[in-house]
């Protein structure tokens, strides 16, 4: 039903409250009946939208008008609703040129998939990908149909065929009948697949380093099929050399023949050497300084080389390493460092001269695996007690990172596993077996919230407790571990009561984040947990803290006080500044 120009049909109260309404200098435009997604796309398909803010003639509005319960339906259709009815109603308004127009819609029952045929018709209907594809085709059997969904499933599929290779695809049917009298519709889609190329000869830009030395990086065999994952790793993998300023891998389809296709990899050098320098506060460690220096590559073989100097309040720091880069279908670097810390906490002193040498393999099950060996020698005090060590183990380590973003992740975890073993009389002044274990998860509470659970345990069989430092004991308390707590505040103590740390940890954290703006939030936390070497007591901490994604990554300050503890009361303040995994 239409009215041009009409005195107006009374709308009640309730039905004002429904209708949403845009003040304009011309036409000020009303619905009821339609809310988000529809009625954006009822309003942008009127061509009386675009008079809102200018003035018309009689003529212009009952000509817009006129047209625009035509143009409201035909901007539902695509959302299944072919059934819609709209009353319309126009009345001019105060001023001369401006008019009110009021559009009260009836959906009515949505046009809904009553057949769907969706198939892939050759080799590629047997991968994974392409099933999986398939299989999340949408709008399925008695959803209702909307062609967005549907135009993403098909391009999803064609995507998918264009991903792994199969380029000479085709999309022999695609259909969509709608009976609007039976208010239902039938899809019918089909693919053939064709010839699946396969990847061809890679070639790279000039760059400081030879071909033969670069093929190395490539993470398939000679006869591999095409898939852009392959290409991606690829490219992850220069870009991880740190040897590139800018890393492009594409296929170059133009030059496609005989079922192969090569690969172009466009490779810039960066800079070769870098000088780094930064101030941060930790209330561990105190405010402190680190400057460093790398050169990213010494020869054509890409080895590096680089150093770094620490020093803070509590914390003193030397240390120099030299990498051997070993690309290949197992890519791993070997690493080899000196250093020397003094390290002092409240309850502890260590100065302390390492030497170590390590393999790093990138990918073994998912995990990056580290072996290696380090020594150890030097002095430390702990609890009023003095004691010298010497001591060489072996350590393997595995971890795993994963979040949809580094810097701030609404959802991630990270792993860390690891054994560190020791024999009395290898150069060692005691025997050790040690394994830990460390655990942190992000998830998204809500859209402005997240919540954070973290988890470490640790457990060991030493022969003499004693001789090992500080830094392989397991102590518990400060920023990282147990808030309300002081830095290694929490440890078996020895006769005079000082704190000498346990063999075995058992810590968990429980945070919930509120972001109140996109950069500020707020925090509230529990921690829990011990280090200890007979009987487990409970440390428990909890707080509230302040949230700022700053340009230089998340800085956390957090109040912090003992609920549960046979330690001293008190209040502490912790910041740290850096990624949450």
């Amino acid at each position: 039903m239409m009215k041009l120009l009409q005195q107006p049909t009374r709308l009640s109260t309730p039905c004002l409250l429904l209708c949403t309404q845009i003040a304009a200098a011309g036409v000020a435009i009303e619905f009821e009946g339609l809310e988000g997604e529809l009625e954006a796309a009822a309003r942008n398909r009127l061509e009386m939208q675009q008079y809102t803010e200018r003035s018309l003639s009689p003529g212009q509005a009952n000509r817009l008008f006129a047209k625009a319960s035509d143009e409201i339906r035909e901007a539902l259709q695509p959302y299944g609703y072919y059934h819609a009815r709209v009353e319309s109603d126009l009345q001019p308004g105060e001023q001369e040129g401006d008019y009110r127009a009021r559009f009260r819609v009836e959906l009515g029952e949505p046009v809904t998939i009553a057949r769907a045929s969706v198939v892939v018709a050759g080799s590629a209907a047997q991968l994974p990908a392409i099933e999986q594809a398939i299989e999340a085709f949408r709008p399925r059997v008695g959803e209702r149909l909307e062609h967005g969904i549907y135009e993403g499933s098909k391009s999803n599929i064609s995507n998918q065929l264009q991903a792994h290779g199969f380029f000479d695809a085709t999309l022999d049917k695609h259909r969509v009948a709608v009976l609007q009298s039976a208010k239902s519709a039938d899809i019918d889609l089909q693919w053939t697949s064709g010839e699946r190329y396969r990847l061809g000869e890679v070639n790279f830009s000039d760059t400081q380093f030879s071909e033969e030395f670069l093929r190395r990086y490539v993470p398939w065999d000679a006869d591999a099929y095409y898939s852009i994952d392959n290409l991606l790793t690829l490219q992850q993998r220069l870009v991880d050399t740190d040897y590139f300023s800018s890393v492009s891998v594409q296929p170059d389809l133009e030059r496609k023949a005989e079922g192969r296709v090569p690969v172009e990899a466009l490779l810039i050098p960066a800079k070769r050497t870098i000088y780094t320098a930064g101030a941060y506060v930790s209330t561990d460690s105190g405010p402190g300084a680190r400057v460093g220096m790398e050169r990213r590559w010494l020869n054509r073989r890409g080895h590096k080389v680089g150093g770094a100097i620490e020093y803070s309040q509590r914390l003193e720091e030397y240390s120099a390493f030299y990498r051997i880069p070993r690309p290949g279908q197992r890519h791993r670097n070997y690493n080899f460092g000196i250093g020397y810390r003094d390290e002092e906490t409240d309850s502890s002193r260590s100065r302390m001269a390492r030497i170590a040498a390590s393999e790093v393999l990138d990918q073994w099950r998912g995990f990056t695996r580290t072996l290696g060996l380090q020594y150890l020698n030097g002095d430390f005090e702990i609890a009023d007690e003095q004691r010298s060590t010497s001591l060489l183990y072996a350590d393997a380590m595995l971890t795993r990172k994963r979040a949809d973003d580094l810097l701030f992740p609404s959802r991630g975890i990270s792993l860390l596993y690891g054994v560190r073993l020791a024999g009395e009389g290898l150069l060692s002044d005691t025997s050790l077996a040690q394994i830990r274990a460390e655990a942190k998860w992000v998830r998204p509470a809500s859209k402005k919230s997240r919540l954070i659970l973290r988890a470490a345990l640790g457990a060991m069989i030493v022969d003499d407790f004693d001789a090992l430092p500080p830094e392989l004991r397991f102590f518990a308390g400060g920023d990282r571990s147990i808030r309300g707590f002081d830095y290694q505040e929490i440890g078996e103590v020895n006769g005079t009561g000082g704190v000498i740390g346990g063999k075995y940890l058992t810590v968990a954290s429980a945070e919930y984040e509120y972001y109140f703006l996109p950069n500020w939030g707020v925090a509230a936390f529990v921690d829990a947990g011990d280090a200890y070497s007979s009987s487990f007591n409970a440390n428990v901490g909890a707080g509230i803290g302040v949230r700022w994604r700053s340009p230089v990554g998340i800085v956390r300050v957090d109040v912090g006080v003992p609920v549960v503890s046979d330690l001293n009361d008190s209040l502490r303040v912790h910041i740290v500044i850096g990624p949450d995994l």
